[in-house]
């Protein structure tokens, strides 16, 4: 029979994204922990497992301690599935004389006959079917069958020795209810991949595994998010911003408004992060908007991701503007997604973004806003970490991202709620400020790597026909304070109408 180790070297695991994180999958003939509590979807991953193996014409054997033949097949109708002939499933129960009261044993320990008899059991089933996957579910049973830890231990290492001569890759899961600290199987498994799943305050459950070991083989270490879902176990693997890198001719993208090309010094540059930061309703969303359109007129294909903002709002407000955003997504050049913060973990967005690049071919990404993405961070004190690596992976595939940030407050003294400014290329800020009766809108560039940029402020105005930029308010001290002193000398000009 041609397995699939003969074709590529590896038994892949069937879960995407987990093949990734193990650098292609599973090594032939070995031992595997696969670990969490319960409702990590240990189940779901193994059956995914003895699945991708039967596609490839590797038998497959379910041995299950805890869980009736049943409920397996419950759980795999649940996500489409049907345990056709290519997989085997072996329901393990105790003895008819272990469960009469007249047939107790009283001089010897019960313990002994059925840890013994389970194991014969289970060499017995291996022997008949001769599998090339295994499934073992669940070491919990065996440990609490073998009562010490010195039996538990050498109870593992001969089933392992029988594994081995069988050539057989086996994926042992353990529930984690009897013994959490309990580390035996750790030091005897090949690979050891842990599941977890946390409850935040608010909002879904995020569940994230980790590969605590895997002997002679490189691997992507550190978390990876993963959800499951009708179909099975989808993982995220860690974004690592220097794992991919994309060469592009780095040109200069308008925004279809000489005022505000002239501000940046022409233009963004391609494969650049841009922070439009200021206070709520000066214009943000808008602004970075400017841009999705302008690249829908050079043909170029834009994504845009929201998180504060109902997309059919978003749709009516922008076409008042004269920005017909729907009429862009319905031909294809803008692709939308409306974000819930509250379900979706930073592993499963990242994922998103960057599906929209490779796939899709998007040079243009806006995100809007990074406020909505802090909230999706069960961690805060990572985000920072999170935003580098997905702006360098970005930047890296050429593809120009726009963040807007929310800040605290509408005049004077203003704070964001996570500092990025280093991260981006460049920075427009964005603010309020308060001259004879009238509340008026400012604009400036403070930063921008790529080349020179105006350093003036120039007051913007948001009308039916867009975003407006006016000239340098060469005649004001203190607009960005929001409180400006004038210092001209003809008021008649103050403030002359856009």
């Amino acid at each position: 029979m041609s397995t699939e180790a003969d074709r590529d070297g590896k038994a892949h695991t069937g879960v995407v994204g987990l093949d990734s994180v193990l650098a292609g999958g599973l090594t032939p003939g070995h031992v595997y922990l696969l670990e969490g509590t319960p409702g990590t979807g240990k189940t779901t991953i193994a059956l995914q497992f003895l699945l991708a193996g039967a596609e490839v014409g590797d038998f497959g054997l379910y041995i299950t301690l805890s869980e009736t033949e049943g409920e397996l097949r419950a759980t795999a109708t649940s996500h489409g599935w049907s345990l056709g002939e290519g997989i085997h499933v072996y329901e393990l129960v105790p003895p008819e004389s272990l469960l009469d009261d007249e047939h107790q044993q009283s001089l010897l320990y019960s313990s002994d006959l059925e840890l013994g008899e389970t194991t014969r059991a289970i060499f017995e089933a291996i022997a008949r079917s001769k599998p090339v996957r295994i499934v073992l579910d669940s070491l919990s049973e065996i440990r609490l069958l073998a009562q010490s830890s010195l039996r538990y231990r050498r109870q593992v290492l001969a089933m392992k020795h029988y594994f081995a001569r069988q050539g057989a890759t086996v994926l042992l899961l353990d529930d984690m209810t009897t013994d959490f600290n309990d580390k035996t199987v750790h030091s005897i498994a090949h690979g050891v991949i842990r599941l977890e799943e946390m409850a935040p305050t608010y909002g879904a459950e995020r569940r994230r595994l980790r590969v605590v070991k895997y002997r002679g083989q490189r691997f992507r270490g550190g978390f990876h998010d993963f959800t499951i879902t009708r179909g099975g176990v989808h993982v995220f693997p860690r974004l690592v911003s220097g794992d991919s890198r994309k060469f592009f001719e780095r040109t200069v993208l308008t925004s279809g408004i000489s005022e505000l090309n002239a501000l940046l010094g022409g233009g963004i540059e391609q494969g650049s992060s841009t922070l439009v930061i200021g206070p709520a309703g000066t214009g943000k969303s808008l602004l970075a908007l400017q841009f999705v359109v302008s690249a829908a007129q050079r043909g170029e294909k834009a994504a845009l991701f929201v998180f504060d903002e109902e997309i059919n709002l978003l749709f009516d407000r922008t076409k008042l503007l004269g920005m017909d955003l729907e009429a862009l997504r319905d031909k294809g050049t803008l692709f939308i997604e409306q974000i819930d913060a509250a379900e979706i973990s930073p592993g499963e967005f990242a994922h998103r973004v960057r599906n929209l690049i490779s796939h899709h071919g998007v040079k243009t990404v806006v995100i809007d806003s990074l406020n909505g993405y802090q909230a999706a961070m069960p961690e805060e004190q990572f985000l920072v970490l999170h935003m580098h690596e997905l702006l360098q992976h970005l930047n890296r595939q050429g593809a120009s991202t726009f963040l807007t940030v929310a800040q605290h407050g509408l005049v004077g003294d203003m704070k964001a709620p996570v500092d990025v400014t280093y991260l981006a290329d460049t920075v427009i800020l964005l603010r309020y400020f308060e001259a004879y009766g009238q509340v008026r809108q400012a604009i400036s560039v403070i930063k921008k790597r790529f080349g020179p940029h105006e350093n003036t402020i120039r007051e913007m105005r948001i009308s039916g026909g867009g975003i407006l930029i006016g000239k340098v308010l060469t005649d004001f001290q203190g607009v960005l304070r929001g409180t400006p002193a004038y210092t001209g000398g003809d008021q008649s000009r103050l403030l002359e109408d856009l």
